[in-house]
């Protein structure tokens, strides 16, 4: 348990930021989840306005530490993978 007045205020930032960060990593999520989706009904048009959507928002949330670079590039290049693969 914090007891100094330091950690007591750390321990409630770490609440708010615990908070915050899940929900940026359900946000990032769900734009994923919009292109896979458009990919398996076939609909190119929807993944790549999906698509255009979701890479700047994976890029946002590795810039902000949410998610590792790695991670993000790995993400961006199989759903453009899958939306070329459309066509």
């Amino acid at each position: 348990m914090a007891n100094s007045p330091q950690a007591r205020k750390r321990a409630r930032q770490a609440v708010k930021r615990r908070a915050r960060n899940a929900s940026h990593r359900s946000m990032v999520r769900t734009y994923i989840k919009k292109v896979v989706a458009a990919v398996d009904a076939g609909d190119k048009a929807a993944a790549t306005t999906a698509l255009g959507d979701a890479i700047p928002v994976i890029d946002r949330m590795a810039d902000k530490g949410i998610m590792h670079h790695n991670k993000a590039a790995r993400h961006k290049s199989r759903l453009a993978a899958k939306v070329s693969a459309l066509s």
